[in-house]
């Protein structure tokens, strides 16, 4: 299917290219750019990071893969992946980074809603949805309990000498 949807735009299916749609596509991960290039090196070792970016310019502009922010998790960095797949949403964890895909009926209620309400029509959607993963929320109940135990720590005045022994100095 890749290779008849660039076939179809004039563009040659070349074992560089394939390489990153592999990727892209079996990994399981959003990749960014340079994580992208670091892998395909090790089954490609000639490829050089400019046909990388040139060709997720290439699948992104051909309509095979999708460039994502996902909540600028990573500062500027973009992540990628096939656009072949089902309308879905990310959940990113805005601690660790983690993502999540998130696939269902609610999606679609979501898209019918905009539809019937603006009267839109709706050709893509992307949705992005940012918190703390469960692991994230319990590291930072912990770190909150933390800092309370050690601010109130900080905030008891300091002990004070017993009239005796502040008597005998005079």
């Amino acid at each position: 299917m890749k290779s008849e949807a660039l076939r179809a735009k004039g563009v040659r299916l070349t074992r560089q290219r394939q390489i990153l749609l592999d990727l892209i596509d079996n990994t399981g991960e959003h990749l960014d750019a340079e994580r992208l290039y670091l892998l395909a090196r090790e089954q490609d070792p000639k490829l050089n990071r400019v046909t990388v970016y040139r060709t997720l310019k290439l699948l992104k502009h051909s309509g095979l893969v999708d460039e994502l922010d996902l909540m600028h998790y990573g500062g500027d960095q973009h992540y990628y992946e096939t656009r072949l797949k089902q309308e879905h949403a990310h959940v990113i964890c805005l601690r660790c980074g983690k993502v999540e895909e998130f696939f269902g009926e609610p999606l679609q209620r979501l898209r019918k809603q905009v539809e019937s309400h603006f009267g839109f029509q709706v050709l893509m959607a992307r949705t992005e949805v940012g918190g703390y993963c469960a692991h994230c929320q319990t590291l930072r109940a912990r770190e909150v309990e933390e800092l309370r135990v050690l601010t109130a720590g900080a905030a008891k005045p300091p002990a004070t000498k017993s009239r005796r022994a502040r008597t005998r100095r005079s």
